[in-house]
């Protein structure tokens, strides 16, 4: 059964619905998603409707973000704090600087693939 809009249009709930949770989305924040085809299937790729909730939690999306904050996360705790790190001098600031450069790339990937993939 589908649902009325505030103007009296009928939408199937298939048509505007999270295709994870299947939560409603109307004028809600969604995101498009691309997934691989089924094999033999005539679709070059198939899309993904998500809602906020399951877009953060979109399984490639999320391990993308994980390989560029560690790369990236590396390379900028290298450059930053590889003098420190080296010399074996360490101090109770970089219990927190060390996961903040890991953290900072990471939201970066994540809202980027976010911010492109929005509909």
């Amino acid at each position: 059964m589908g649902q009325t809009l505030e103007a009296g249009t009928e939408v199937s709930s298939g048509d505007n619905s999270c295709g994870n949770c299947g939560r409603f989305l109307g004028q809600r924040l969604s995101f498009t998603f691309k997934s691989r085809p089924v094999p033999g299937s005539p679709d070059l790729a198939a899309e993904s409707i998500k809602c906020i909730y399951c877009a953060l939690k979109h399984g490639p999306m999320v391990k993308r973000s994980f390989v560029a904050a560690a790369l990236v996360g590396t390379l900028l705790t290298l450059l930053n704090q590889g003098d420190i790190l080296i010399s074996g001098h360490w101090n109770n600031a970089l219990y927190w600087k060390i996961p903040l450069t890991y953290c900072v790339p990471f939201l970066v990937a994540t809202y980027g693939a976010l911010t492109s993939s929005r509909r």
